[in-house]
Formats: structure tokens, sequence, C-alpha cells
């Protein structure tokens, strides 16, 4: 037989280690951009209601305070550990981002060599950031100044439609290296490099309800996000008119949001390696004491 149906895969959402489709039953259809017919769906992905969102930040709620409190080391050595497995499936990725945006398979190759690269950056991060940002500051008079690292706490981030892998863990690597947790939302176009992402999370041992990972239209889940009390900053790299509802709708409940360009140029290593690559989900509290107590 030469004529065989089609497997389509159908991709869940990842929330608290699990791969639960979402409550609403829906889904949408991901496209591959170089088929010049416009038909094809080369995949599906769940489409997530305000329902799997609060799942979801439940999920990371609990998961915080343990992430925080393990040592730079062993969440470098989680994050190193993501970086072998998803070299692994190098070509894999390769293909998703070659088919889900208009890069080249060259392009994609690229995009694909510098994201493993930024996952080990950040790994490596995870042990040193408390040394650059905080210490003993200098100070006129008998006291000792220290200044200590600590995360923000659970962190919603709207990951770019462009770059859908780069963008994506440039925006999520930071938040897991100081200690947060996370609840993304991948690409609403391309989502399927974030999802592969997703599925080599447990295989890396971090822990579950620490990276979850939802699929769907940002404008539906902006405004669920921006009125939720237990996210505690957003990261968003998002169209002018989602940024909008979002700082509208946190300024009832003063949560920090930073956006992002979606046209940054994620491909710049100095911008995106650095300690301003944690703004917003880091804060650092500055403790005094006398010499000698």
């Amino acid at each position: 037989m030469t004529d065989r149906a089609e497997v389509t895969k159908t991709w869940k959402l990842f929330i608290n280690g699990a791969y639960p489709r979402s409550e609403s039953g829906r889904v949408l259809p991901v496209h591959d951009v170089n088929d010049r017919s416009g038909g094809r769906a080369i995949a599906y992905a769940a489409h997530a209601s305000r329902k799997d969102l609060r799942d979801a930040v439940e999920a990371a709620r609990a998961a915080q305070d343990r992430w925080a409190a393990s040592s730079g080391m062993l969440r470098g050595q989680i994050l190193y550990r993501l970086a072998e497995i998803l070299h692994g499936r190098r070509a894999e990725l390769v293909e998703a981002v070659r088919l889900g945006g208009t890069l080249g398979r060259g392009k994609a190759r690229l995009e694909v060599d510098l994201s493993l690269d930024r996952i080990v950056s950040f790994a490596g991060w995870c042990d040193k950031l408390e040394s650059v940002v905080g210490g003993r500051n200098p100070v006129a008079g008998p006291y000792h100044c220290l200044s200590q690292v600590e995360a923000v706490g659970v962190v919603a981030v709207f990951a770019p439609q462009e770059h859908p892998l780069l963008g994506f863990l440039s925006l999520v690597l930071p938040a897991l290296a100081c200690g947060c947790t996370v609840v993304a939302i991948a690409s609403p176009t391309e989502p399927v490099p974030a999802l592969i992402v997703s599925e080599a999370a447990p295989s890396s041992d971090i822990p579950p309800g620490v990276l979850n990972l939802l699929t769907g239209t940002t404008e539906e889940l902006a405004p669920v996000v921006a009125a939720h009390r237990d996210i505690d900053a957003v990261v968003a790299a998002v169209p002018p008119e989602v940024a909008k509802t979002l700082q509208l709708g946190v300024a009832e409940n003063m949560k920090r949001v930073r956006l992002i360009d979606p046209n940054a140029a994620f491909m710049d290593e100095g911008a995106w390696t650095d300690p301003r690559a944690f703004g917003s989900v880091i804060e650092v509290k500055t403790t005094w004491h006398p010499v000698g107590l």
C-alpha cells in the first residue's frame, strides 16, 4: 500500500509535570508556512483556557518555595541537563523552527545552536548571580551592609511570535535560573519548538510545577494573567494592543510587568546573557547590621 493516512500530532499542555488536554476541548492548527497551498496543518496544539491557566499558576505557586530554596549549583545542573537532552533532539528542533517560520534550514540551525548555547549560559549564571548582583556594600559607618538576591516568585512569560525557540528560552531561562517558577505561553503561531522543550523538561529533572507551558491566543490569556493575584511578575514580548491590556490590568494588583519588543534582537548575546536579562524576576534586599553585634 502506497497511500496511507498521515498521523498528525496533537500537542498537549504541560502543567505540573504532566501533559493534560485543555479542559475546553479546543485545539489550534499549526500550519507549515512554507506550504504554498496554505491548507496543510503539520500539527495541532491544545487551546488553553482560563481554567488551564489557573491550574498552571497553582502548580507554579506550590513548587516555588522549594525551587527558590534549592542551591544555585543544583539549578545549574538541571538546566545544563536540559541543554544535553535538547542537543539530542537538535534535528527535530531545526525542522520545527524551519517549518513554523520563514527561516531556511541554515538559519533555523543557527537559531537552535544559539538556543542551546543560551541554556548553557544561564545554567552558569545560577550559582554566580548572587556574587555579581548581590554581595557586601561599602558604607561609611560601623555597619555591615549586605545585598541578597531573591526570586520574585511566580512569573508569567509571553513568548514572541518570531524566534519561537530562542525568544522563548531567552525570557524563560532568567526566571528559572534565579529560582522563580514559570507559567509560559508559547508563540501562538509557532508553538512546536517550545513544546519540544516541555517534553524534555521531566527528563532533565525540572521539578513538577517549576516550568508550565500553555498554548493558545495571547488575546484570550493576557487579561486573565493581568488580573490573576497569584502571579508576581509578567515578562511579555507581545504586540502593542496586548501590552496595553497587560498594563491596564495590573494597575489593580500592582504586579511587575516587563514589556519586550517582539522584534528584539534575541540573537544578541550581550543583551541576553548578562544581568540585564534578570530584570523584573529578581529582588535585591539589603540588610544593615552594626559591626560587633
